[in-house]
């Protein structure tokens, strides 16, 4: 699907930093400047419009969360939702993932999640997939020590290659499911994003992966 370019979001965003960061290299080891309460942060790299990492911060209040979105048309939209029933423990993230390096501090972030991110098929993209190496690094970069890294998706080759790339990578392996949904009693507090409602809508299965480095 072609994304839609809305006109004048990216001025609409940096008119609400209290909400939502461009860039973010300023705050790098002072994330927590922006909750009102000292807690672990997690983050979610490619928040779409923001219904996953909304729902996360509304049924978590002990966390601190950060959407974070490279696309400001699509940024826009979580930004609106936020607006309409803030919450004190989310903020959004203007950024590109291959450069969280520079926006997080070593030991910053306790969790990430990936939910539903292009999964690149062809092999000469292979370097532009979120659980490709280089991308691992950046997360190792900036998780606590044990700090976990959580894939969701709907393609099935993403989920092979994901397991081969953090197999390959040394991590360890806390959670390997091959349909969320048809294991409803380990999952009871799943969250959904708008992409996993469609797709568990079409009976297509849900895999998930868990690691920590």
């Amino acid at each position: 699907m072609r994304l839609r370019k809305i006109p004048r979001a990216g001025e609409y965003i940096e008119n609400r930093p209290t909400l939502a960061v461009v860039g973010g290299e300023k705050l790098k080891g002072n994330w927590q400047s922006l909750f009102d309460e000292q807690q672990p942060i997690h983050i979610e790299i490619g928040m779409g419009k923001g219904g996953f990492i909304n729902e996360m911060a509304r049924c978590n209040p002990d966390i601190n969360f950060i959407g974070i979105e490279l696309y400001d048309s699509v940024l826009l939209r979580a930004l609106e939702k936020l607006e309409e029933n803030p919450l004190p423990n989310l903020r959004l993230l203007h950024a590109d993932a291959a450069h969280l390096v520079d926006v997080f501090a070593k030991g910053e972030i306790a969790k990430i999640y990936l939910n539903f991110s292009d999964p690149w098929p062809k092999k000469r993209h292979e370097k532009r997939r979120l659980t490709f190496e280089r991308f691992l690094q950046v997360y190792k970069d900036i998780l606590i020590a044990h700090g976990s890294l959580q894939l969701k998706t709907d393609n099935d080759l993403l989920f092979e290659y994901s397991l081969s790339s953090f197999n390959g990578f040394g991590m360890t392996f806390t959670d390997v499911c091959v349909d969320v949904h048809k294991d409803q009693e380990r999952y009871p507090h799943n969250v959904m994003t708008e992409y996993e409602q469609k797709f568990h809508k079409l009976g297509q299965p849900i895999y998930l992966l868990e690691a920590k480095f």
